[in-house]
């Protein structure tokens, strides 16, 4: 089959691997008809090379047709069309019971401390071949998939295998009061959807990006957006009686713009052997903090900050004085999709697509265009928001 994969820092190629087979009697082999272009993929793509072996598949925002089953899958069929959550999870330990997919005990990755292995994420997260790709493994597959109607074209579904629930589970976390003000910091793929999400609740949103696409997007669906300038904290404030938001979603995470110190560490990384460099990112503090910094100081006294956006850094420093002074809240973490897919398939599958599902998609193109897509997408070029792939175009 045809599929992307990692070949270097800012290299991706889609080469001829082997087709997935089954492995387990719980896996199911999925057609992909769609999969998507993650700003998280940017981070393998940038920095996480230490962690990632050439020629390793990557993706994790994937749907398609189920086309073969093991002998103990049981609640899908060859044929049926499935959208398949980003984490592996088994569905049945003391964490999936209890919503934290994420953290799923039986396929935690133990070697590096981390939690659920991940679709195409790296040795931290199970080196699990991922979904920009003709075909897909789908390990446990009775849990790690949803299944979906026929009739509604594939940008309806896709985002449940991702974006979306991690946009409505950063704002869950915000614990934003009923007609309360949200934050979003950044309007990314992950921001867009936390912002429409809080309007869909009745918010008062406000969101802050330095591209003019991504705001005017924003402000197609009922978001008040702003520039991310010197000055857009005390803007932010001044709109909110001067006390602040009551709560921020950090949609933006390790990338954040600003300290150009820690790009340079990001760009010498790059240069160590992979050993050196694998224990340099594990003990280092590796993020630009400036949105998370930002968040901080314009949320009010007693609210709550919401990271969605993924961080990377184990000696980050925060601002500790400031946090126990203002009493703020921080919640945090991967995304537990399967948590919240009852809430969101009745909502993506609404006529009136409450959270514009259908008007995020910036860049369509076939599986072969991908490599060029990665580097558009990492540039924020040409209007770049959203990028689909499409294996069998």
């Amino acid at each position: 089959m045809r599929a992307l994969t990692w070949q270097g820092r800012r290299n991706v190629s889609v080469e001829t691997v082997p087709d997935p087979v089954i492995q387990q009697p719980t896996d199911a082999i999925v057609r992909i008809t769609s999969t998507a272009i993650c700003g998280s993929d940017l981070h393998l793509y940038e920095l996480f090379g230490p962690f990632i072996d050439p020629g390793d598949v990557l993706g994790h925002e994937p749907m398609g047709e189920v086309v073969e089953i093991g002998s103990d899958v049981a609640t899908l069929a060859v044929g049926d069309r499935i959208v398949v959550p980003f984490n592996i999870a088994c569905g049945q330990c003391f964490m999936c019971r209890n919503g934290l997919q994420s953290q799923c005990e039986t396929t935690q990755v133990r070697e590096y401390g981390s939690g659920a292995s991940l679709f195409g994420y790296t040795k931290l997260y199970g080196q699990v071949p991922g979904g920009q790709a003709e075909y897909l493994r789908v390990p446990l597959a009775d849990h790690n998939s949803v299944r979906v109607g026929d009739e509604l074209p594939d940008e309806r579904y896709l985002f449940l295998s991702d974006i979306l629930p991690t946009a409505w589970q950063g704002v869950e976390y915000a614990s934003v009061p009923e007609g309360g003000t949200l934050v979003v910091m950044g309007l990314g793929p992950v921001g867009q959807f936390a912002a429409r999400v809080g309007v869909h609740r009745g918010y008062r949103v406000l969101a802050v990006d330095p591209v003019v696409e991504r705001r005017e997007m924003a402000e197609r669906h009922g978001i008040q957006s702003f520039d991310l300038t010197d000055t857009v904290v005390d803007e932010l404030r001044d709109l909110t009686d001067g006390r602040g938001a009551d709560a921020v979603v950090d949609a933006v995470g390790l990338e954040a713009h600003g300290n150009p110190g820690v790009k340079f560490a990001h760009d010498a990384i790059g240069l160590l052997p992979d050993a050196a460099a694998r224990a340099l990112m594990e003990k280092a503090g590796m993020d630009r903090l400036a949105a998370l910094h930002a968040s901080i100081d314009v949320v009010r006294r007693g609210g709550t900050v919401s990271l969605s956006g993924v961080y990377a850094g184990d000696a980050d420093i925060l601002p500790m004085k400031t946090m126990f002074d203002k009493q703020i809240s921080l919640r945090m973490g991967q995304c537990n999709v399967k948590r919240w897919t009852d809430q969101l398939l009745p909502l993506v599958e609404d006529p009136s697509d409450p959270f514009g599902v259908m008007d995020l998609v910036t860049h369509t193109a076939s599986l072969e265009e991908a490599p060029e897509l990665y580097e558009t997408f990492q540039k924020k070029a040409d209007g770049c928001i959203k990028v689909v792939l499409r294996p069998g175009a």
